[in-house]
């Protein structure tokens, strides 16, 4: 891990971070030549509490997950990296055995920003993390946006609602914030998976569903501005 900081400290200050979160050494080598070679900066831990310590000191721009880990498993290690200040907002793309769908859904409901099953295309899992890091810098390309009575903060993924702070995850905020970004049109399901976990697939179908119940239940007394459309999707009305 220190060779590689000591590298990005001298001159690759342009290049993107990504920690690899993965007990079988071998993936996670494969990985970090298949990332090296498209002019990332991989870094490497190879059980659970490893990888907290690793993405609170680094703080990379994306986060690799596997969910079976030695010593803290993928959920508990997610679960401390979102109720951290410093490594909240960092996209997470989960690494999942192809047979353990429960997993797979569950590791969106809980907010990562993408999944993918072993074994994996190396190809396709640097097209999944530029796709993810090309929504992030989208999200954030300008600071604020209002909707009232809610205010986004692109740069540092905060929402808050008559000037109150709310408490949202990355992938909550992104959804908020797309459907303020087009109050009073109905955005289908399809759409939303699309826009937000880059996803058609109906597997993800629950997790948008759940995703809408926590923001409701966050935003409080302003839930009624989410509304459901049958059989088209949801909807941000204006006050």
């Amino acid at each position: 891990m220190e060779s590689h900081i000591t590298e990005k400290c001298h001159g690759r200050e342009d290049m993107q971070t990504i920690l690899i979160i993965e007990d079988e050494v071998d993936i996670a080598e494969l990985i970090s030549f298949n990332l090296e070679r498209h002019q990332f900066i991989p870094e490497m831990a190879h059980d659970g509490q490893a990888g907290v310590d690793a993405a609170f000191l680094i703080q990379p721009d994306l986060i690799i997950l596997d969910l079976m880990l030695p010593k803290k498993d993928g959920f508990t290690v997610f679960k401390e990296l979102i109720n951290d200040e410093r490594t909240r907002n960092i996209p997470v793309l989960i690494l999942t055995a192809k047979a353990q769908t429960e997993d797979r859904i569950a590791g969106l409901e809980i907010g990562a920003d993408d999944y993918l099953t072993k074994p994996f295309s190396p190809k396709e899992l640097i097209l999944r993390i530029k796709a993810i890091l090309k929504r992030y810098t989208k999200a954030t390309s300008s600071s604020i946006f209002e909707c009232p009575p809610f205010k986004f903060n692109k740069s540092t993924l905060q929402l808050f609602a008559d000037n109150e702070l709310i408490d949202l995850t990355a992938t909550e905020f992104k959804l908020m914030l797309y459907l303020c970004e087009h109050t009073n049109k109905p955005q289908d399901r399809n759409t939303l998976l699309k826009e937000v976990w880059g996803y058609h697939d109906a597997v993800n179908s629950r997790t948008l569903d759940t995703h809408m119940k926590r923001l409701r239940h966050k935003i409080g007394t302003h839930s009624n501005l989410i509304e459901t459309v049958r059989g088209v999707g949801y909807l941000i009305t204006t006050q």
